[in-house]
């Protein structure tokens, strides 16, 4: 009776090492898919910040928004638009801010002298249409006849196609997790582990294809002198999601195998 209640007793440990890790790779798992989908909903992934926007705005903010939504405006274009007006980027949209009342009307210079104009800004996106994801990025931006820079027209088309293909490798990586517990077994899990593995390649991959795309981009279009450039929030999000796509891999897989090893040695042991 000792040896099987040790047996047993042994089993209850493992039960209960192997539902941790997967509980944890499941809390990892939820939050990474959090964290990408967010950084691909949102604009920060690149910000751009002015030392006076509002006085390099307010004379020309209705030449330069008319240039920016623009069917017309090319890579140079838009890109100048955000160095001057503390602009943000996203995989999907481009926003600048500007003053509120710099559309419409500007009131007269008397009428300026005793009402101060109001200096409230706002942000106003633009998105990038399926188009623009896929068009060709030229060597010098804004100038067409200039030949297609390869690199980072592939960077940028990769960096659009990357986090779609990490969510999707994670939603399928989570349904063959929910057939698991339905079946009562880990092996399926190794799968899932697999799968959390590629996606955290594909975010690691989308992360380095944005920053190379960002530097090639200002190598061409320098930063004014007034203008500062940092990787927003955003960006960030999808940094952290990569390591914690690892991590949940890594317990996956790690429970899935130990388990049927130790299984392996338990029904050896009882047939002995």
């Amino acid at each position: 009776t000792w040896p099987s209640l040790s047996l047993q007793h042994k089993g209850a440990m493992m039960d209960n090492r192997f539902a941790t890790a997967l509980v944890i790779a499941c809390v990892l798992s939820l939050i990474s898919t959090i964290y990408m989908a967010a950084s691909i909903g949102t604009d920060f992934w690149y910000e751009y910040h002015t030392l006076s926007p509002a006085e390099n705005v307010s004379e020309a903010g209705r030449s330069i928004w008319d240039e920016f939504v623009s069917e017309e405006a090319d890579e140079k274009t838009y890109t100048d638009a955000l160095f001057r007006c503390n602009g943000t980027v996203g995989l999907w949209r481009r926003c600048i801010t500007i003053p509120k009342n710099s559309h419409w009307y500007s009131p007269p210079v008397i009428f300026s002298l005793f009402f101060p104009p109001e200096t409230d800004m706002t942000t106003n996106c633009i998105s990038f249409s399926l188009s623009d994801q896929f068009m060709e990025k030229y060597i010098e931006p804004g100038n067409h006849n200039s030949g297609t820079d390869l690199n980072r027209t592939y960077l940028w088309r990769l960096q659009f196609l990357l986090p779609f293909v990490s969510l999707g490798l994670m939603c399928f990586g989570a349904l063959i997790g929910l057939c698991a517990c339905a079946c009562r077994s880990l092996y399926p899990a190794i799968a899932t582990g697999v799968l959390h593995f590629l996606a955290g390649l594909c975010t690691l991959g989308l992360v380095g294809c944005y920053v190379a795309g960002i530097e090639l981009l200002h190598k061409k279009l320098p930063l004014p002198d007034d203008v500062r450039g940092e990787f927003g929030w955003s960006f960030c999000l999808a940094c952290v999601s990569a390591p914690l796509q690892f991590m949940a891999a890594a317990l996956f897989i790690w429970a899935a195998r130990t388990n049927r090893k130790e299984f392996t040695l338990l029904k050896a042991y009882r047939v002995a």
